[in-house]
């Protein structure tokens, strides 16, 4: 427990205290107090909790690996360090073993969306402090923190259904939004202790979340991406996809946009697929640019008047199959993001092998940048590049927005995916072992 700080009395009434005299017991503690003070003993207020001093870096998920590689958020992007996100694998693999249910959706997300393995590391942020990273983890179904000094577990959350997918953080850092696929939910919870604070329902396969500065959720539901029935013609059999629109407090749904409609009403938009993938807001929310399942490019949305307004196809890899059945997870391309002036996107051309900065105005791309699957879609601290990870090469990629060239390429983990600005203790570079 902290000591109580006596407040200091300016020049002009501590003399007219004194003229008026004090009480002998309230003068004998106020001299005690100074001493106190003068002495170090009671710390000042503003020093009892002063908030530790931060690094700011980017996590990389390292999915079939169950680690993040730390790196430098800006300059050469080198690596700061490593933590490992499943402290607890045994104990979790002992709970799924002995419950078939739990065993037979584990062993499914292995061999559909995780190609054949496990999927521990999906999406990552750390508390406001730094001291805890709270990360989703498929195949355990649950978002667990993670102490950032000791590598150890603070709390877990089992979600709804059996698995945990994309997640986005609140503007304050204070809360965390988390999909849980095959429950088509969002719970959202208290970043610091785990604790539920509510939900809200989705269509099937919530996806990408995304905080609006209106005070609402966004949730992308992407519908059965991991069935082989990929034809236009089948459509139908992938399920409830839609746009799910929660006030960020109440987490109340107010509105839900079904992209079917909005494509249908655009000039050729009735030959793509409305399982809307990753997005990207401009600066002032107004428009939102969307990839859907299959298609090598992207949409512009106008939020205000709930139209599709321009579309843009990306140019294809001619080694890359035009066979629905392989793209993975249905995502031909997955991954974009915008700078901060909100002039260029950067787009993760998965499928074929590239990542390409776009001008905004005129939807030209850029230089095609050579990339092993690229799986996601970031920008860096100062907001100057585009961060792509090759889930495929297991590493890192920096693009310049400026010049649309390659900066650098840094070595992670196996199969890098998400990859998120976020805040460490100064001098940090791993737990303690």
């Amino acid at each position: 427990m902290h000591a109580a700080v006596l407040p200091s009395l300016p020049r002009s009434q501590r003399r007219k205290s004194a003229e008026s005299g004090l009480p002998g017991r309230r003068r004998l503690w106020s001299v005690a107090a100074a001493a106190l003070l003068a002495a170090g003993t009671l710390a000042p207020a503003s020093t009892a909790h002063a908030a530790p001093a931060l690094q700011e870096v980017m996590l990389v998920g390292n999915n079939w690996e169950g680690t993040a590689d730390v790196i430098k958020s800006t300059g050469d992007f080198a690596k700061v360090g490593r933590i490992n996100l499943v402290p607890d694998k045994s104990e979790r693999l002992r709970e799924i073993y002995t419950d078939p249910i739990r065993l037979i959706f584990f062993l499914g997300i292995r061999e559909t969306v995780g190609e054949g393995h496990d999927q521990y590391v999906d999406d990552m942020y750390t508390t406001p402090d730094g001291s805890a990273i709270v990360v989703s983890r498929p195949s355990f179904g649950d978002v667990a923190s993670i102490d950032t000094a000791t590598g150890q577990l603070k709390w877990r959350f089992r979600v709804a259904g059996y698995r945990s997918d994309h997640m986005a953080v609140s503007p304050d850092g204070s809360r965390v939004a988390v999909s849980a696929s095959t429950g088509n939910t969002v719970h959202v919870l208290d970043i610091r202790t785990g604790m539920q604070i509510g939900s809200f329902a989705t269509g099937d396969k919530p996806h990408e979340n995304v905080f609006t500065r209106d005070g609402n959720i966004w949730n992308m539901s992407i519908g059965e991406v991991n069935n082989d029935f990929d034809a236009p013609w089948q459509d139908f059999l992938k399920g409830d996809r839609k746009i799910t629109v929660a006030d960020a407090q109440t987490l109340k749904v107010v509105k839900t946009i079904d992209m079917r409609e909005r494509l249908n009403a655009f000039p050729g938009g009735k030959n793509y697929s409305d399982s809307v993938r990753p997005v990207a807001f401009t600066p002032d929310e107004s428009t939102m640019y969307f990839q859907v399942s299959f298609f090598n490019g992207f949409f512009e949305y106008d939020v205000t008047t709930d139209k599709i307004t321009r579309m843009k196809t990306l140019p294809q890899n001619p080694g890359t199959s035009d066979d629905r059945t392989t793209f993975v997870n249905d995502s031909r391309h997955h991954g974009m993001s915008m700078n901060p002036d909100g002039t260029k996107l950067c787009i993760a051309g998965t499928m074929d092998d590239y990542a390409t900065v776009v001008d905004r105005a005129t939807l030209q791309e850029g230089t095609l940048i050579p990339a092993a699957k690229p799986y996601w879609a970031t920008i860096s601290g100062d907001g100057k590049a585009c961060v792509i990870s090759e889930s495929a090469a297991d590493q890192i990629t920096a693009i310049s927005f400026a010049t649309g060239q390659k900066i650098t390429s840094i070595p992670v983990g196996d199969h890098p995916q998400r990859i998120r600005v976020a805040h460490l203790p100064a001098g940090w570079t791993g737990p303690a072992s």
